[in-house]
């Protein structure tokens, strides 16, 4: 493309372009078409400059000139309290649901290898003898001993405050390093999943596994059920990479992206629930079956806001993404 001849035959559309945008006054009907199409042809202009005659200046004139017209077409606007409505009631819930091909069975896995680590550690005592000295296992497991007085070892407050920013930062990091084919994600999985079977086989050949469920089960329901759905996140986006489906790259990784950063924050607030829980009603002196009760009720009351609200909004076609409005315009391919 010679491109002299390019600038001569389209300067005089982008300087309207450029008048149009500086009227200081409301456009007319007919000038509002007229900066439509103009904008339409300077994307395709730009389109066409940066892949067949690259040149900064004109680029840089070009990207300039159609932002603003996409701004001035589109509206500019400020995200409000209709946008957050409209996160937790539809696009959160619908990420959620959209994903449960990912999230649930890595909760299936990821449970099942817990109670097999669980089980192979409660049934050998050479594997506990490599976790720790009897005395100091003794000194966990014992009545009274860390995995009781864990929960009530700080202030409440300031206990479920800890908890909620570990667990919300693990939850993040899964979502953001999914995008690194997924295998950072396993990683934190495996963590996680050492972590509840070395506590599952401990207090099991203690013979006080009924308590350690009593303990973790009030919280650790709606816990790990976020962790997993982070993690299946992070393993679809991943898996996006991968295989984008009939988009490009590109723009099936920034459509998973955003939805995973918007996962990011409404699991960050299912993280704080759990975290309260985790405070305040894991170690109180509630009787074991009321514990349990208010998880299995705050797990239930999570699981039908992503079915029912969730699958309402993914079935009506929302994809847990930003509005179509916000969402960074493709260039056109034809003037």
């Amino acid at each position: 493309m010679d491109l002299d001849v390019f600038v001569t035959a389209h300067r005089a559309e982008w300087d309207r372009l450029e008048q149009l945008l500086g009227r200081g006054r409301r456009l007319t009907g007919a000038e509002a078409d007229e900066l439509v199409a103009l904008y339409q042809r300077a994307s395709t202009h730009l389109s066409l400059i940066q892949s067949s005659a690259p040149d900064p200046l004109l680029t840089g004139r070009l990207t300039q000139l159609v932002a603003r017209a996409r701004a001035t077409v589109t509206g500019a606007r400020r995200a409000g309290w209709r946008d957050a409505a409209r996160f937790f009631t539809a696009g959160f819930p619908a990420a959620v649901y959209r994903s449960r091909r990912w999230w649930i069975p890595t909760a299936l896995v990821s449970v099942v290898i817990a109670v097999l680590l669980g089980w192979w550690i409660a049934t050998h005592p050479e594997v506990q003898s490599t976790i720790a000295a009897p005395e100091d296992l003794k000194a966990l497991t014992k009545p009274g001993g860390g995995y009781e007085t864990y929960y009530s070892s700080n202030p409440a407050g300031s206990f479920a405050a800890q908890v909620w920013t570990n667990n919300a930062q693990a939850a993040a990091t899964c979502l953001v390093l999914g995008a690194f084919l997924g295998l950072p994600v396993l990683g934190i999985l495996w963590v996680n999943m050492e972590n509840l079977g070395v506590g599952l086989g401990l207090m099991a050949s203690a013979d006080r596994l009924d308590v350690f469920l009593g303990l973790i089960l009030p919280h650790g329901l709606l816990e790990l059920t976020a962790v997993f759905v982070a993690a299946g996140t992070g393993l679809r986006l991943g898996w996006t990479v991968v295989d984008p489906g009939p988009r490009t790259r590109r723009l099936a990784l920034a459509e998973q992206g955003r939805a995973a950063l918007g996962m990011a924050i409404g699991l960050a607030v299912v993280l704080f629930v759990s975290g309260l829980i985790e405070g305040f009603v894991t170690p109180s002196g509630l009787p074991t079956w009321a514990r349990i009760t208010i998880g299995v009720a705050a797990e239930a009351a999570f699981l039908s806001y992503v079915y029912v609200l969730g699958g309402r909004a993914a079935r009506a076609g929302d994809v847990g993404d930003v509005e179509a409005a916000d969402q960074t315009a493709t260039l056109p391919t034809a003037a």
